[in-house]
């Protein structure tokens, strides 16, 4: 398994690559609930990190989360269940973050998307698009 590095676009990709693949997300579970932390960020904004595989989720089961344990849950559950409630709660998905708690902070809807294959294809023009009058 290819460990989790400081180029966080990288450990996005995997993210959303290995989970299509798997059909399975992993997040950090305790009596208590689930793995909740500060963004980064954008104040007053919470962030869930979920991973795309039991040992990278497992690696973060130390210190103050040692009381969590990785749980899985199947992709569709994820998209149309907590995707959509973290979307409606204004909280953002932290995608595959290192050991060190290093990783991006993405939009639910962004991630959806993506997960779904909604995602426009930025290489090629809309030719119904307005062009940008900006200067």
């Amino acid at each position: 398994m290819i460990k989790l590095t400081s180029d966080l676009d990288a450990n996005y990709q995997r993210f959303i690559e290995h989970i299509q693949e798997s059909g399975q997300v992993w997040g950090l579970q305790s009596e208590d609930g689930w793995v909740v932390v500060d963004s980064t960020e954008f104040e007053e904004t919470d962030v869930m990190p979920f991973w795309s595989d039991e040992t990278y989720a497992k690696e973060h089961c130390v210190g103050e989360w040692g009381s969590f344990i990785p749980v899985a849950m199947e992709l569709d559950e994820f998209i149309e269940d907590w995707l959509v409630g973290m979307a409606e709660d204004g909280i953002l998905v932290g995608p595959n973050w290192n050991s060190d708690l290093e990783g991006l902070e993405v939009e639910p809807e962004e991630l959806a998307q993506l997960l779904i294959g909604e995602e426009e294809d930025t290489d090629e023009p809309d030719e119904d698009a307005e062009p940008d009058k900006r200067a």
